[in-house]
């Protein structure tokens, strides 16, 4: 049984966020935080199932910032 899983986080340009899994293909979205942890949750139980899913789960935000050089 995994214990944690990790997802790092992207807000997309066009506006709602995409959530991707370490280690793991778990991809999934949603238009706000709210939906997106909603997703993230069913997507989890979909990918391992009740008996094998993790005890927690940990959303990483990732801003990408481009600064001039």
């Amino acid at each position: 049984m995994t214990k944690e899983i990790i997802f790092m986080v992207e807000e997309e340009p066009e506006g709602g966020y995409i959530a991707k899994a370490l280690g793991h293909s778990i991809f999934t979205q949603g238009e706000t935080p709210e939906e997106l942890k909603r997703n993230v949750k069913e997507a989890v139980a979909c990918h391992f199932g009740e008996k094998e899913k993790p005890v927690s789960i940990c959303l990483r935000f990732v801003k990408e910032e481009v600064i001039p050089a």
